[in-house]
């Protein structure tokens, strides 16, 4: 399956996000698609979701943004399921969990991994 994973663009999501999923055993079942590892320009989630170029988005929404907002917005219209996680305690965007297919509450990064493992087995 491929998984496009959509996030807020501040912080450290390579560390935080992106290095958790590539060292899960997810990654040898799934292809991330992980869009700010070459660049920090504005990656084309429109065009990937219209050409069908992802089975699913797994959306990191503990912290709303407008950019993000957008991106899944594109995976809706386009009818990509989003999964879509947040962090105990923040702020998840009422925007996105009104049109994410799962949507799941973590404590840790491997509390969500594990999620989403489960949540993949019944996609």
């Amino acid at each position: 399956m491929r998984i496009y994973v959509s996030h807020l663009r501040r912080g450290d999501y390579t560390r935080e996000l992106y290095e958790p999923l590539m060292a899960s055993e997810l990654a040898q079942k799934h292809t991330f698609i992980f869009p700010h590892t070459n660049s920090q320009k504005p990656f084309n989630t429109k065009e990937l979701f219209l050409q069908k170029g992802c089975d699913i988005v797994l959306a990191e929404i503990s912290y709303p943004a407008t950019g993000q907002g957008i991106e899944l917005g594109w995976a809706h219209i386009y009818s990509i399921p989003i999964y879509s996680y947040y962090k105990t305690g923040t702020d998840a965007s009422g925007s996105a969990l009104s049109i994410s297919t799962k949507k799941y509450e973590y404590g840790t990064i491997e509390d969500l991994i594990t999620q989403l493992a489960i949540d993949l087995k019944h996609a």
